[in-house]
């Protein structure tokens, strides 16, 4: 147990506040803005869905709000997973990171049994629940951090001073990227793999263990490419989309086409020419570029924005854990604050044709069940983090009262 959580839970010997002041410190204790910015991203992402997916609902399912409904479902129950993960103690979490990776493994090997994994488009990545399908790489990945985070802790003496303690956490989730990548899912296992790198690198992982490791790992990757021509594609198509543009640069070419479109200022909500049929995809992975196009490059600016303050809010509260000695907290809000910044940074990425085409979504905004709830729970561990830093701080000023 660390200093801070011993103190906290010493705080039987302070007076008991009183009910009004109990609810503001409920109030103070949570990070109101960081809460705020969130609703907002899941607002702007649910507009969009209804708007970029009317075409595409309307053909499939005879109801062009088909999407946008359920995506407000989705929403909603990723609030209420939001507040379920703030109520839980942050030790609970760093006592379950060893059985949620073999969760993860299970779940990541049952997508590969008939009748319990599907498949969509060549990829099987999710679990047929009937009402609903579970993305398995999303809670992958969150559980990922969480057993990162706990083995931070644990055993950080020997990863600074020995090489087996940085290779340990790699080589048990090495399984988790492996199936992954028989999925496959290239992104997610990139997105996981580059946030578990610097979750390491901010626990003292030495840089030429890192040297080594990225070396080992670009040469994997392009043999992976090499060996695999439709990745191969990706990787080079976005260079020159316009080379092939009815073809392998198709996508790219038309969310291109849709920033061209909506220049400043947008060519107006429910708008957008590329989302109707034009750009595959509308409502997920290219969300991004039907909202430049109809809310013009302003909107993105601000969306970047609000993205930039969710990572650095994140990582400022991993910043705050680790100072007042919650080693676990802090790398996790550190771990959870790279992850939604890399995904983000990604899919803007290929929205905008910088980065190769890749199947990941726009964090609280993309259609999809699996991630909005997903990064509900991981936003719901920050604000816990941030929850347990602020009630030690008030024990401690307490305390100093009564002893004044």
């Amino acid at each position: 147990m660390s200093t801070m959580q011993a103190a906290y839970l010493s705080s039987s010997s302070v007076t008991k506040p009183r009910k009004s002041a109990k609810i503001l410190n409920k109030l103070t204790s949570c990070d109101c803005q960081l809460l705020l910015i969130v609703f907002c991203l899941s607002m702007i992402g649910l507009v969009m869905v209804g708007s970029s997916s009317v075409s595409t609902a309307g053909q499939l399912t005879g109801n062009p709000l088909y999407y946008f409904w359920r995506q407000l479902a989705y929403v909603f129950v990723g609030f209420i997973s939001l507040y379920i993960a703030y109520k839980i103690p942050l030790k609970f979490w760093s006592q379950s990171g060893l059985p949620l990776i073999f969760i993860s493994i299970v779940l990541l090997t049952l997508v590969f049994i008939p009748g319990i994994g599907k498949q969509v488009n060549g990829s099987t990545r999710w679990i047929d629940m009937g009402l609903f399908s579970l993305q398995v790489s999303e809670f992958v990945k969150l559980f990922a951090i969480i057993y990162v985070a706990g083995y931070l802790v644990r055993h950080n003496d020997t990863l600074r001073s020995h090489t087996v303690g940085f290779l340990k956490p790699l080589g048990l989730l090495s399984i988790i990227v492996f199936l992954l990548l028989l999925e496959p899912d290239f992104g997610a296992a990139v997105v996981l793999l580059a946030t578990t790198m610097g979750m390491l690198w901010l626990g003292g992982a030495k840089p030429w263990q890192f040297l080594l490791l990225i070396s080992a790992l670009v040469s994997l990757l392009g043999l992976l490419a090499v060996l695999s021509p439709y990745r191969l594609q990706r990787l080079t198509t976005f260079l020159d989309p316009w080379s092939d543009p009815f073809n392998s640069g198709f996508q790219l070419t038309q969310a291109l086409i849709a920033f061209g479109r909506g220049e400043w200022f947008g060519v107006g909500l429910g708008s957008s020419v590329q989302k109707l049929f034009y750009l595959p995809e509308a409502h997920t992975d290219f969300l991004f570029a039907v909202m430049s196009e109809e809310l013009g490059l302003i909107s993105g600016v601000i969306v970047i924005g609000l993205f930039a303050f969710v990572v650095f809010r994140s990582l400022y509260i991993g910043f705050r854990a680790e100072q007042h000695e919650h080693a676990f907290g802090g790398y996790l809000a550190y771990g959870i604050g790279l992850w939604i910044g890399l995904q983000a940074f990604i899919n803007i990425g290929v929205n905008m044709g910088v980065l190769p085409t890749k199947g990941l979504t726009l964090p609280f905004m993309s259609y999809g069940g699996s991630s909005i709830v997903v990064m509900c729970i991981a936003i719901g561990l920050v604000l816990r983090v941030n929850f347990e830093v602020r009630q030690y701080d008030r024990h401690v000023h307490s305390r100093y009262e009564v002893m004044k």
